[in-house]
């Protein structure tokens, strides 16, 4: 699990790489267990919950942005 506090030091680039990286975890993780190698519900859990704090971020600096261009 990732803390949000090491998430909100990267820049805007690192974390959208990050959230790449999430997404390709996600869905290795999906076809495995629909090919039943494994049982990874709870690292499917914490993927996603990961992918949402970064997406999250994203959110927040593109907010931010937008609020200082006015």
């Amino acid at each position: 699990m990732t803390d949000i506090n090491e998430l909100r030091e990267l820049g805007v680039e690192d974390l959208r790489q990050r959230r790449e990286e999430l997404d390709d975890q996600v869905f290795r993780l999906r076809i495995q267990k629909s090919m039943g190698q494994t049982d990874a519900a709870n690292k499917m859990r914490q993927l996603r919950r990961d992918r949402a704090r970064v997406m999250t971020l994203l959110r927040e600096r593109e907010l931010a942005e937008a609020a200082q261009s006015r």
